[in-house]
């Protein structure tokens, strides 16, 4: 049985309504089809409607949504032969970021994303896609090798920031996001970071300082949750639907600021009610930037990245 959204109720009500009428055909004691399509058509377009005019808050719940596509399913439908690479060689593995080598588009390509989890079991074993030092260094071991042997990287970002636990810290976790950044903004090959769901704070940065930064239609990209901010700012977790829309943390305000450089558009009712169709909508467009940076020199990639991001907010 799907789930809803608590904004998605009257969608809710509407399929429920659809699947009684359903039930009742296959009973073959009435013939409800034109009921049945035209209650279709309504809950298609109520649900057009309520995606087209989301608040920021919303969005917020949108992509957290535990059924939306992770970083393992994109993976698996737009990489072949993916060879995923474990350990930072200084401390361990840190299953909250995966990557690894495969190909795109029959290109080689090195790929580093944050995975959350599609269950409990997977949850706890990624962390909830929160990383550890071990992790950061993982990925900088991963972009020096691909830099090392001129093969693009393609960053997948979803991670509500890195963990704040403290064995993270004792073992230099801001150290390792700092040295990680440090790393994307190096790089001499293009690389092209997609914020999936979340893309929160230092966690989200470490791997998206990109040439080219594409966010999914109803992702967040921010430098603190709602909730953290909420309690910063006004010591009331409460206010967390305040803070995100103060925040600008959307896509269409990020891309007005130049934090981001393209939206990917979503299926209606959001990546998690058809997870193909927005994988490959992520897949096409990560394909486009990647090709306008091809042919490029070293030294002209590592200058379109920094003038990218000392012109962030600058226009307007």
């Amino acid at each position: 049985m799907r789930s809803y959204l608590d904004f998605e109720k009257p969608v809710g009500e509407l399929e429920q309504k659809i699947e009684e009428l359903r039930a009742m055909q296959e009973s073959g004691d009435v013939s409800v089809a034109e009921e049945i399509v035209r209650l279709e058509a309504k809950a298609a377009q109520t649900l057009k409607e309520l995606y087209d005019d989301l608040t920021p808050w919303q969005k917020t719940q949108v992509a957290r949504w535990p059924t939306r596509p992770h970083c393992l399913d994109y993976v698996a439908q737009l990489i072949s032969e993916f060879t995923p690479f474990s350990g930072d060689r200084k401390f361990g593995d840190d299953a909250a970021i995966i990557g690894g080598f495969g190909r795109f588009k029959g290109e080689s390509v090195c790929v580093i994303g944050h995975e959350k989890g599609a269950d409990t079991e997977a949850r706890i074993k990624h962390n909830f896609g929160m990383a550890k030092p071990e992790g950061y260094r993982k990925a900088v071991r991963l972009m020096e090798m691909a830099d090392r042997f001129g093969i693009p990287v393609i960053a997948l970002v979803d991670t509500a920031g890195a963990y704040p636990g403290i064995d993270a810290e004792e073992r230099g976790q801001a150290e390792a996001i700092a040295r990680s950044t440090q790393t994307c903004l190096s790089l001499g090959v293009p690389n092209v970071a997609v914020i999936l769901g979340e893309g929160g704070s230092g966690g989200a940065v470490a791997i998206a300082t990109a040439n080219r930064v594409l966010m999914l239609e109803h992702a967040i990209y921010s430098v603190i949750s709602p909730e953290g901010a909420a309690s910063i700012l006004w010591h009331d977790t409460t206010k967390a639907q305040e803070a995100a829309t103060n925040m600008k943390i959307t896509a269409e305000d990020l891309r007005r600021f130049g934090v981001i450089d393209e939206i990917i558009p979503e299926p209606a009712g959001g990546a998690h009610r058809d997870p193909a169709a927005a994988i490959a909508a992520a897949g096409e467009a990560i394909s486009v930037a990647l090709t306008a940076l091809s042919g490029l020199d070293r030294d002209a990639v590592r200058q379109l990245r920094r003038e990218k991001f000392l012109n962030i907010g600058r226009t307007l």
